[in-house]
């Protein structure tokens, strides 16, 4: 067969470039991100690579190498390298060469390599935890060390397979309402009983710990509340903010039959616990200044939770990873938009909270009506001579801060709202004083850290009630908050080229619209500036989600010579 019309270019270096403008691009994407993770993403050939992570992730997935190989084949270009195969072949194939099982009460490291299990227990990190071999193919571990092993292991090469079981928990009875808070048949969507099925697994050994990945709006939230209803158990939840853990409260009140009761808020203003408690990383993460103290991170394990979910686990601070390491016999489930953590630490995720056991491509729900189609746009904007000047002399760390807060921008926001007359908009941004002066010239409310909750909270009414129709607010909009109605996104600045917070940010306007009307998600960048290069580092994660990404300057929007979409 002549591949010369593939999509895909597979190279020696385990790099995979897809040609975008392919007719069959769409569904190679869909398929390269089952194994592979999107690296850039300029306007022709979008470059993939292909990790063991990755495919440790896919073969967790219950992804064969067998089925990635074929797949390969048939939408590449040339031939596959044998490198490569043979690449996919080692990778997915240790992942479960070691398992962890637990025997009468004991936990034990089993292979069904007896080099294997000789080679990792004489290494340094993994010897000190040995207690007794037991045979060739069995080693004894303490049941603490559960999580030490398995973080030692996957650095080592050698993920482990978990199979110890869970604790049961405090058992809690409830289900989830079909109806709707106004009274109209509720149900689940398919994707979203897939992706709770898919933590579950049957609630076998093999079930119960894992990561699912899903756009903002595909309603993670009651993928997490179905999680909770097929386990009948006890929970901890985790939430980003306190503004998430009282949408979580909400959530759990409206669309199940928990009771009041039976949901506690534990916070700053309240620490109260139930059978359903929700929590915040920054409560868990406080500790008094020069103390390595951290007097609530024994909450998690202050009840007999059967459940611990981790909202947004890609934020997850480094203290409550610690303490998740010691908690490995609770199931533990964790949901995001993205996986990509700017601290590198996705192996640790993959260790601690569980593989990636789902993952719903933006595109391909967007296609279906269940959330919004985004139209993305980025707006170049000019330094002016006195702000190029300081630019030109500044330290790196400077540099950023004043390209970031160009002045052209706050006069860029104004024509990007002409045009979107009245439409539901969120102004975001990383600098204060920046975002004081775009709410005053837009005469908008603006939403910080520091505005009490409820203050925030009566903002957010007001927004999603259509009393107010655009927010300016800072970072601490780039975590779950329910503004089903927001339409437009500005963004005027952002955290050095974050992908993660690119989807955090998008994620606030992907709720689907009426009339299946497109969200519109705009950047400014400074033209020639470390701004342009972070913008560019962002542009990933929307080609990985398969969004076009037009750039114009501001003049176009200024002259009316570009229509907006």
């Amino acid at each position: 067969m002549d591949g010369q019309g593939l999509p895909v270019v597979v190279q020696m270096d385990g790099t995979l470039l897809l040609d975008v403008h392919h007719p069959d691009a769409d569904a190679a994407r869909l398929f390269l991100l089952c194994f592979a993770e999107l690296e850039k993403s300029p306007d022709h050939f979008h470059t993939y690579r292909v990790t063991p992570l990755s495919l440790w992730n896919a073969a967790a997935a219950g992804l064969a190498a067998a089925d990635i190989i074929g797949q390969l084949r048939s939408v590449s270009r040339y031939q596959v390298p044998q490198a490569i195969l043979r690449m996919i072949e080692e990778a997915m194939d240790r992942y479960g060469i070691l398992e962890l099982r637990l025997d009468d009460g004991h936990l034990v490291l089993a292979s069904r390599d007896e080099w294997v299990l000789t080679e990792v227990t004489r290494h340094k990190s993994i010897a000190p935890l040995i207690v007794a071999v037991r045979s060739e193919l069995e080693v004894e571990v303490p049941l603490l060390s559960r999580g030490t092993i398995k973080v030692g292991l996957t650095r080592l090469g050698y993920p482990v397979r978990d199979l110890a079981g869970y604790a049961a928990g405090e058992p809690l009875s409830f289900a989830l309402h079909d109806t709707n808070p106004d009274g109209s048949a509720f149900s689940l969507r398919d994707y979203q009983v897939r992706a709770a099925d898919a933590f579950h697994q049957g609630g076998g050994l093999a079930g119960g710990s894992g990561v699912l990945t899903l756009p903002c709006g595909a309603g993670k939230t009651l993928i997490g509340l179905r999680a909770m209803e097929l386990l009948q158990t006890s929970t901890l939840i985790l939430a980003a903010n306190i503004t998430a853990a009282r949408q979580w409260i909400r959530e759990c009140l409206a669309r199940t039959t928990l009771s009041e009761e039976q949901v506690a808020e534990y916070s700053g203003e309240f620490k109260e616990t139930a059978p359903v408690t929700v929590a915040t990383y920054q409560i868990l993460s406080y500790h008094s200044r020069g103390r390595d103290e951290f007097p609530h991170l024994s909450l998690l394990a202050r009840r007999n939770w059967g459940l611990i979910i981790y909202d947004e686990v890609h934020l997850l601070p480094a203290p409550v990873f610690r303490v998740t390491a010691e908690i490995q016999a609770r199931r533990r489930l964790g949901l995001t938009a993205t996986l990509v953590r700017e601290d590198g630490k996705e192996h640790e995720v993959f260790s601690l909270i569980g593989p990636k056991k789902y993952d719903a491509p933006w595109r391909e729900l967007a296609a279906q009506g269940w959330i919004a189609s985004a139209v993305c746009t980025e707006v170049r904007v000019e330094l002016t001579a006195q702000e190029r000047r300081v630019y030109a002399f500044a330290t790196v760390r400077e540099k950023v801060r004043i390209a970031a807060e160009a002045s052209a921008k706050e006069a860029a926001v104004t024509e990007i709202l002409a045009a979107h007359p009245g439409e539901p908009t969120l102004v975001i941004g990383q600098y204060l004083e920046q975002l004081e002066r775009i709410a005053e010239r837009l005469r908008a409310p603006l939403i910080t850290g520091s505005m009490r909750s409820r203050d925030r909270d009566a903002l957010y009414k007001d927004f999603r009630e259509g009393r107010v129709s655009v927010l300016v607010v800072s970072k601490v909009a780039n975590f779950s908050i329910d503004l089903p109605d927001a339409s437009v996104a500005v963004q005027v600045s952002g955290a050095f080229g974050s992908r993660q917070e690119e989807a955090q940010r998008l994620g606030r306007i992907m709720r689907p619209k009426a009339s299946n009307a497109s969200a519109h998600f705009y950047t400014i960048v400074s033209k020639d500036t470390r701004d342009q290069e972070f913008a560019h580092s962002r542009q990933g994660f929307l080609a990985e989600q398969g969004y076009e990404y037009r750039i114009v300057d501001v003049e176009e929007l200024q002259g009316k010579r570009v229509t907006i979409p």
